[in-house]
């Protein structure tokens, strides 16, 4: 490649990110935000759906478990998908895939139109994530991992910002359709930038194709569908004895088993490489980023809930209380990104998960009459550091990865996360549930919701000896590995 003048375009410095990457980075944010605003936004607006459709809380629920359930359907079919048609078709079918649900979300007639619709959503969402870190990591060559994790993680730490303050004015402006329509410029745009910005990178003509694992297929998908499944009625239910829980969760762990055996045992081709496990860094990362999920999920579930039933705000007033801990996430990115391509994860992590459960103890001591401003200075203190606490693992485990693994290094990491996020939120939905029962007043409600954060502060706490486990301070490439990384990232099919 060369400039309009003939002369070869300077190389980036070593503390630089090339433009290019910059350029992709945008292109992929921009579409994620609809995916993680379209979580966010809809969380807050149950109750409206019950009343536009006349229909019960428990059939309207499904507008948020089947795209949940969607999700992790077709999150382990991204390595098999980007190595078959390469990442930019996928990408934009993707894109195209939810464009076209929220438009048909948003003219749905019923709940169940509405629900088919949103696993359509679902479908396409679970393939954006993961795909957006491996896309990402591979044109970096994996330089800089904290840098572009920081880049990673913008839609993450918008959605819990903009999402809930996003649907409670769109509720209280418009009809609840704008809720799905508000992803169409998203969507547009971001394809239109993925055609100009993403290189094409299929595979080369007559190339051997890779087959897709499909036993691997039919045990993975299902297994982790049905663990989620059965989390998502824990609410529900008797706790975790509850048939509608342990039946699933049994049947998920054997579906799951069954996978790891078969992908553990095979020479190649299984739908996702457990095998990447035996480095360290993946295996260490993947714990902690499921720890993670319960450390911000768990949380996530039960502050609008304080708010709403101990302090009597509406959706509306809850999500912009909750304003100041995405704030916080969001100012941690650059500045942890750039301390853990300086030191390393491994401190930026203990640091990270020491300062989350220092920070989540405030609430373990709230009451009905909690001062607020406390309270949201504690939530942005939290955000600065659940920020990093996500940063720190996620670029960890692509050290030391050949660039044919990052896929499924992605797959891995995003699964350990969503399931955290799943066991967090189920396992402290028992205990709130337990803690209030006979609760009539705010002061004994919020009793229960300080033995819920405790639990949350433990959990968390568990997370930072584990932090030890993570890579040190990164060694500076030499010129030679240099050279192979670029080698391998070239696009492998040829420009006429």
């Amino acid at each position: 490649m060369s400039t309009p003048n003939g002369t070869a375009p300077a190389a980036p410095g070593p503390d630089r990110i090339d433009p290019a990457v910059w350029r992709m980075a945008v292109t992929l944010v921009v579409g994620a935000l609809a995916v993680v605003f379209d979580t966010t936004i809809v969380s807050v607006a149950l109750g409206d759906l019950v009343n536009a459709f006349d229909a019960p809380l428990a059939t309207v629920q499904w507008v948020s478990t089947g795209y949940l359930l969607a999700v992790f359907v077709t999150i382990p079919l991204a390595v098999w998908a980007q190595s078959r048609f390469g990442g930019r078709r996928l990408w934009i079918a993707a894109l195209g895939g939810f464009l076209l649900g929220s438009v048909l979300s948003g003219l749905a007639w019923n709940a169940t139109s509405l629900i088919v619709f949103r696993v359509l959503q679902g479908l396409a969402g679970g393939i954006m994530m993961p795909l957006m870190a491996t896309l990402l990591m591979q044109a970096a060559k994996g330089r800089h991992p904290g840098k572009v994790m920081a880049i990673i993680t913008v839609p993450t730490a918008l959605g819990p910002v903009l999402g809930p303050v996003l649907g409670g004015l769109i509720l209280h402006l418009a009809d609840w359709r704008w809720m799905f329509f508000v992803n169409i410029p998203f969507c547009v745009v971001g394809g239109w930038l993925a055609l100009r910005n993403l290189p094409d990178d299929r595979p080369e003509p007559g190339a051997p194709r890779v087959r897709l694992d499909v036993v691997g297929l039919l045990l993975l998908c299902p297994g982790i569908t049905a663990l989620v499944y059965g989390l998502t009625q824990v609410e529900g239910s008797a706790g975790f004895t509850g048939a509608a829980v342990l039946v699933p969760l049994l049947a998920g762990l054997a579906l799951v088993g069954g996978f790891t055996v078969r992908s553990l045992t095979r020479p190649g081709g299984a739908l996702v490489d457990l095998r990447l496990f035996r480095h360290r860094a993946v295996a260490s990362s993947g714990t902690l980023l499921f720890l993670g999920g319960i450390a911000l999920y768990g949380p996530m579930m039960l502050l609008p809930l304080y708010f709403q039933q101990v302090r009597g705000e509406d959706a509306l007033g809850a999500g912009l209380l909750l304003i100041p801990q995405g704030v916080g996430a969001l100012l941690a990115r650059g500045l942890a990104g750039r301390y853990m391509d300086r030191v390393g994860p491994r401190q930026v992590a203990v640091a990270a998960f020491t300062l989350v459960a220092v920070a989540t103890v405030p609430f373990a001591f709230v009451t009905a009459d909690t001062d607020v401003v406390l309270l949201m200075a504690a939530l942005f203190v939290r955000g600065i550091a659940l920020g990093a606490a996500m940063i720190a693992p996620m670029g960890a485990a692509y050290v030391g990865l050949r660039h044919q693994e990052i896929p499924d290094a992605g797959v891995l990491t995003r699964i350990a996360q969503q399931v955290g996020g799943s066991v967090g939120i189920a396992l402290l939905t028992v205990v709130l549930q337990r803690a209030s029962a006979g609760a009539h007043d705010p002061s004994a409600l919020a009793d229960a919701f300080d033995r819920a954060f405790w639990w949350s502060v433990a959990l968390t706490a568990l997370a930072v000896p584990l932090c030890l486990l993570l890579p040190g301070r990164p060694e500076a490439p030499s010129p030679a590995a240099t050279a192979r990384a670029d080698a391998a990232a070239v696009p492998r099919r040829p420009t006429v």
